[in-house]
């Protein structure tokens, strides 16, 4: 009979940050195809665009004030969100507690902003080819943001309870900075379709 060499791997950790993870490259994979439907949107757009022979159809451009507001917390909330990263990283949970929550007020608050955002597009979803396609890539960015604020939410309690000591959750705060790099770089491309466009 022959024998076969066994390792023990028991010493090895369960789980790692980054592209060590699983889990960041399911991350990544999901990032990849919401990439795509974003760029079947903005194709869309600047199809209709070229098709139309004014742009926008029947409206001023929208008004920059919401959207410039949510471009420049977004972009804030980058500094946050990698210290958080930083924090999980040297597993100092009560840190992560902190920038947590502050994270979960720093996803509400664009939020909260964009109720406002959409009036000022000028135009109503139905009205036209160029209301409904802004409504859209409005549209998509925010179920973007809800869906990473609610994972935030999640995870922010979760650091509050015996499972947060888990060293395993604090990789999953680390992919979900990884997400909301993705959320705030798509709002730097979505803004500059929306509001610009426009104006050029």
């Amino acid at each position: 009979m022959k024998k076969r060499p066994v390792v023990d791997v028991s010493h090895l950790p369960t789980y790692d940050f980054g592209a060590a993870s699983p889990m960041w490259w399911g991350t990544l994979a999901f990032i990849a195809l919401e990439a795509a439907g974003f760029a079947l949107a903005i194709g869309t757009y600047f199809y209709l665009a070229v098709l139309a022979q004014h742009w926008p159809i029947a409206a001023p451009a929208p008004d920059l004030a919401p959207g410039t507001a949510i471009l420049i917390i977004l972009l804030a909330s980058i500094v946050p969100n990698h210290i958080v990263d930083r924090w999980a990283r040297q597993h100092n949970l009560q840190k992560v507690r902190g920038g947590m929550v502050i994270m979960t007020i720093a996803g509400i608050v664009p939020l909260i902003v964009r109720i406002w955002e959409f009036p000022a597009l000028h135009i109503s979803w139905d009205q036209n080819a160029y209301g409904s396609i802004v409504w859209f890539l409005l549209s998509l960015h925010t179920s973007h943001l809800l869906t990473d604020v609610g994972d935030t939410i999640v995870l922010a309690v979760l650091m509050f309870t015996q499972k947060g000591k888990a060293g395993r959750r604090l990789s999953d705060v680390s992919d979900n900075v990884f997400y909301w790099d993705f959320v705030v770089a798509s709002w730097v491309v979505l803004y500059l379709v929306i509001y610009w466009t426009p104006r050029m």
